[in-house]
């Protein structure tokens, strides 16, 4: 298994990332200003409209799997993980629950206002245009938070999709996954309107030698709809308005799990290219999640509700402004400020006597950033030089904890929290040296830096048997980095990128184990036997060195793909925290590989996608390994007139065991099992 890595990047060398892009020169309506030419200098993957529709899964978090190293916190997909588990990140620095990733969409950030983590099954594939990954963190161009890099979600156009889409398919599970879309194009402007539901019965989570009578599948719901306008103002002006919505409901696979987020997102984007290059934009976001949470007996006869996080509504509201003056030939600047407040509470009842809530819990706050920003870049001849930066000011306000009994409302818990604020700097340089046409050299430093969300500071919860305290106390993150890389061209549809990084994580939020059960604790208060108490810290440091390797072959209607992120991180920490110094942060595997061959011609499509992903440790002591997965998918698209095609899809085709978690009682979670598509595909 320790060569598997390497023979599956030979064989997507022949056989190939998502393509490494530079920017391109025309311009694409309902899109932002055109990219900055000192993108040369880091590594960026562009994943096309195409490659996005070929996906066996039909969802974004798999899309994303294309770039190794883009990883949620675990292995479970958007149908089967608790939501909160899904934030995302790079270069194995570790990962929670929130993101340490920088995603937008429309120039809009995704992640939650209270916790950070990313709603995946709010973006329906068939309305995104093109996706761009840029590893590293630092510039700040689209704001705080990218440590690790930044995900850019473009929606679909005129070039992108059709004046009338719809897809139905039918799988495993008895599951239903639809979809459709509609595009009116006029010379003024154009308007999309598009909608998508899934449902399943689900499979069960706990592996079949570990369940018991409180086992059972685990059911999803989700809905999204989103309608977007963009209309000429002038002939270097258009206005682009967005409005959208979600809900997505699951279970976790027992009695007393049910979760149910939604969200309504509206977003005005005015945007000129004219001598000035300039984008204003504004955009309000609001969002609702619950959850419940139950604790199962040793023999798994009997799940017993022991939390039910009933409400807990968010708000995020921000305004962006850039300028982009016109210098020359080979000069290009931009300079902007933006802002951002959100504010949240989780609204819970917990303390289960005789199957009812004893005690309530509200806890939550509001936080603020707004900073200033340059970016600029500078092409002579075969050198490129970029150089961008930002301030940022910081404010946490009105943090507080409350908890009390049901039947007197006498108060348990009533803790203000001390308002904080401060400010922080962000910064990135580099440069890029095409040495003859097919070959590129570049390299970049850079220091990001991201605040600790609401569900951090000041929401303890619960796995299980386990229970996690909040801190308000925490600091932000801080993150230092270089790398350097090649890119070589060299003909017949061949592009190969490499890059080395060093990136070291100062004050890394972590989960750390503080005791267990059974007892009870400050924070959380009971834990049972085989639970374990951890608390949210900010360790010394992560640090984590690798490699990534992209490559990507086209060749007519053939094309090949591949992958490849290997990471050494480790911990680096002291004080209560120091049994946990080099060890490897949870959830981190070493190796992740994708690779996939296909061919298209037309509306017929072939392609097979091979992903590995090495060992990871589910907990930060190191003692709970999650082992190695190699899954195999596959997609065809065969057409029966020129508007109408039969689609068949196949997830893990092999049915391998993906663990996604293991609990304090050694129970192992899986993520999908074996899953197959059969659907009618409608394009006119």
């Amino acid at each position: 298994m320790k060569r598997l890595p390497a023979v599956l990047l030979l064989a997507g060398t022949v056989a190939a990332p998502a393509t490494a892009q530079e920017a391109e020169d025309i311009v694409v309506r309902g899109r932002g200003l055109a990219p900055r030419p000192g993108d040369k200098a880091a590594s960026v993957v562009t994943i096309d409209a195409r490659r996005i529709a070929d996906n066996a899964s039909n969802r974004l978090e798999s899309v994303l799997a294309d770039v190794a190293g883009l990883q949620q916190f675990r292995r479970a997909d958007s149908r089967s993980a608790n939501p909160t588990s899904q934030g995302i990140s790079l270069r194995g620095i570790g990962g929670n629950a929130s993101s340490r990733a920088l995603l937008i969409l429309d120039g809009v950030p995704q992640a939650d206002p209270f916790g950070g983590w990313v709603p995946f099954p709010a973006y329906a594939t068939d309305r995104i245009g093109q996706i761009r990954v840029t590893r590293g963190g630092g510039s700040g161009y689209f704001g705080p938070g990218a440590l690790a890099g930044t995900v850019e979600i473009e929606s679909a156009g005129p070039r992108d999709q059709p004046a009338f889409a719809a897809d139905l398919a039918y799988g495993s599970r008895n599951s239903v996954d639809a979809s459709a879309s509609a595009l009116l194009d006029r010379a003024a402007g154009f308007a999309t309107l598009s909608a998508a539901y899934a449902r399943g019965d689900g499979f069960t989570p706990t592996i079949a030698g570990q369940r018991g009578p409180a086992d059972r599948p685990a059911p999803y719901e989700q809905f999204s709809a989103a309608a977007r306008t963009v209309v000429t103002l002038a002939p270097a002006t258009e206005l682009q308005a967005s409005v959208s919505g979600f809900t997505d409901t699951r279970e976790r696979g027992t009695a007393f799990t049910r979760n149910r987020s939604e969200g309504a997102d509206a977003s005005l984007r005015v945007v000129g290219r004219g001598a000035l290059g300039w984008s204003a934009l504004a955009y309000l976001q609001t969002r609702a999640f619950a959850s419940q949470f139950a604790s199962v007996d040793a023999a798994r006869r009997t799940a017993t509700q022991t939390l039910d996080q009933y409400n807990t509504p968010a708000t995020g509201i921000g305004g962006r402004i850039e300028l982009a003056p016109r210098l020359g030939s080979g000069s290009d600047l931009r300079l902007g400020a933006d802002v951002r407040r959100v504010d949240g509470r989780t609204q819970e009842a917990y303390t289960y006597v005789a199957g009812l809530p004893t005690r309530r819990r509200v806890a939550g706050g509001a936080a603020l950033t707004y900073g200033v920003f340059g970016d600029a870049s500078l092409t002579h001849g075969p050198l490129t030089f970029t150089l961008g930066g930002r301030v940022d000011r910081w404010e946490l306000n009105d943090g507080r904890l409350r908890e009390s009994t049901l039947t007197t409302g006498a108060a348990l818990t009533s803790s203000d929290f001390a308002d904080r604020r401060g400010t922080e700097w962000t910064g990135r340089a580099g440069a890029a040296w095409t040495i003859a046409a097919p070959l590129t050299l570049r390299a970049s430093g850079y220091r990001g830096w991201r605040l600790p969300t609401l569900n951090e500071l000041y929401r303890p919860f619960r796995v299980g048997a386990d229970a996690v305290a909040a801190n308000a106390a925490l600091a932000p993150e801080r993150l230092t980095g270089i790398d350097g890389g090649v890119t070589l061209v060299p003909g017949g549809g061949v592009t190969l990128t490499g890059t080395v990084f060093w990136n070291r994580l100062d004050g890394a939020i972590a989960n750390v184990t503080a005791g267990r059960g059974p007892g009870t604790f400050p924070g959380v208060g009971f834990v049972a036997a085989g639970g374990t108490y951890r608390v949210r810290q900010n360790l010394d440091a992560i640090r984590s060195t690798g490699l990534e390797l992209d490559a990507r072959w086209d060749h007519g209607p053939w094309f090949a793909q591949a992958s490849w992120s290997h990471v050494d991180p480790r911990v680096r920490a002291s004080a209560a925290a120091a049994a946990l110094d080099d060890l490897r942060p949870a959830q981190t595997p070493r190796d992740l590989v994708s690779t996939a061959l296909g061919w298209r011609s037309g509306a017929a499509a072939l392609s097979a996608t091979l992903r590995h992903g090495a060992a990871q440790f589910e907990d930060d002591q190191n003692t709970r390994r999650l082992a190695p997965a190699t899954t195999l998918d596959g997609y065809a698209a065969l057409p029966l007139t020129p508007r109408i095609a039969i689609e068949a899809r196949a997830e893990n085709v092999f049915d391998a065991r993906v663990e996604a978690g293991i609990s304090g009682a050694n129970i192992v979670e899986r993520a999908t099992p074996r899953t197959l598509w059969l659907g009618l595909r409608l394009r006119s």
